[in-house]
């Protein structure tokens, strides 16, 4: 999906420096397609909920917790891009704090798992958005899935 069509699903977006003339530089760009790429690839963040296996999801959490640990060390703490993988990082972090333990996807365990899993996903979504329209990142349609979805004008 492309970052214009993203840019329509949002209702308010914080930009520095006047937002319509700011340009983010070429390598803050390249962080975030870095980032962008980087979870394109991680399924847990955006296939059907009946095809994910529990523990491999946690597992994928994790790693993506680590991704974007090592990705804030390049960043200054007070940029946007830095802000947004906080977010998504602490909703890994929570995510993972949940003692799942024997997964039973007809009761309440999995219940448990897929609300959590859902709430995941959702702060990836409004965080990814915010990331490619500040950065003008194109987002695959797999992991654009997840992103809010676009008002309609009734």
């Amino acid at each position: 999906m492309i970052f214009n069509e993203i840019k329509e699903r949002l209702t308010g977006i914080s930009c520095p420096i006047f937002g319509i003339s700011w340009n983010p530089s070429q390598t803050k760009r390249t962080k975030a397609t870095q980032i962008i790429t980087f979870l394109e690839d991680r399924r847990v963040l955006y296939n059907y909920l009946y095809q994910e296996c529990p523990n491999e999801c946690i597992e994928s959490v994790i790693e993506i917790r680590k991704f974007l640990t090592e990705k804030m060390q390049d960043l200054a703490p007070d940029s946007n891009l830095y802000c947004y993988l906080k977010a998504m990082r602490m909703a890994c972090r929570k995510f993972s704090d949940h003692h799942f333990g024997y997964i039973n996807n007809n009761g309440t365990s999995g219940w448990k798992f897929h609300s959590e899993l859902g709430k995941l996903r959702g702060t990836f979504g409004i965080m990814l958005a915010q990331i490619a329209v500040t950065y003008g990142v194109n987002i695959e349609d797999g992991l654009a899935s997840i992103l809010p979805e676009k008002e309609s004008k009734e």
